[in-house]
């Protein structure tokens, strides 16, 4: 169920499904009433109420929103609160689960962060966000995703990118340009001053978890952040 799970602050948990969670998102041509029902299954696992973990519909921007109890389900690639469980869907972009602390409680983020969102600086922004909520001491997890090694691009591509962020300049393992969107990120963490405390291998190559690279027709896994109680 979970390729990963830990604490990334005292009181909050983060956590990445593999494959064997299921597809969890309803944009992929699979069954709905399935998927709720993994949706329910992972929820029960985290401990948090049924339809308690708060999805968006991504859209590759760098909509930054800020969930409430009332919220709806944002078109958006990060959202940030202060009480919710929320939930990042991926199959090769990078899934970025954040929190910090504040005198409110801690503050939480998830953010869908693909090329056009990496490039567009969507990951600084649900910072920003955060920060402007109260929230300091910020640390992130980068799940997993596809690699600097991996993935693929027209140079030109590669080129723009890497113009407004140097550091996913890459090039493939057999010598063709290439982009490494999470050393991209974790750049930007540090530049933002933010701690980045794991960082998930390959999803191209690891086959326990989707890749759309890899398979065009497959599902999405799911990094989640929440609080304890």
């Amino acid at each position: 169920m979970f390729h990963w799970r830990g604490e990334i602050l005292p009181g909050v948990s983060a956590a990445f499904t593999d494959s064997s969670a299921g597809n969890l998102a309803l944009h992929v041509g699979d069954d709905p009433d399935d998927v709720l029902r993994r949706r329910e299954r992972l929820e029960a696992m985290m401990g948090i109420e049924p339809q308690g973990l708060r999805f968006m519909n991504q859209v590759h921007g760098t909509t930054v929103a800020v969930m409430g109890r009332e919220s709806g389900t944002p078109d958006a690639d990060a959202m940030v609160s202060q009480a919710l469980p929320l939930a990042v869907m991926v199959a090769d972009c990078i899934p970025v689960l954040l929190a910090g602390k504040s005198t409110g409680g801690p503050v939480l983020a998830a953010v869908h962060a693909g090329r056009p969102g990496v490039a567009g600086g969507v990951i600084p922004l649900a910072v920003d966000r955060m920060r402007s909520l109260g929230a300091s001491g910020i640390k992130a997890w980068l799940g997993p995703s596809i690699c600097g090694s991996c993935y693929e691009v027209p140079a030109p591509l590669r080129d723009e990118v890497a113009a407004g962020v140097p550091a996913a300049w890459s090039t493939t393992s057999w010598g063709t340009p290439a982009l490494d969107l999470p050393a991209g990120a974790r750049r930007q963490l540090e530049d933002a001053g933010v701690d980045v405390e794991y960082s998930g291998p390959c999803t191209l190559e690891t086959e326990s978890l989707y890749s759309y690279r890899r398979d065009r027709a497959t599902g999405r896994f799911a990094g989640m952040v929440w609080r304890n109680d």
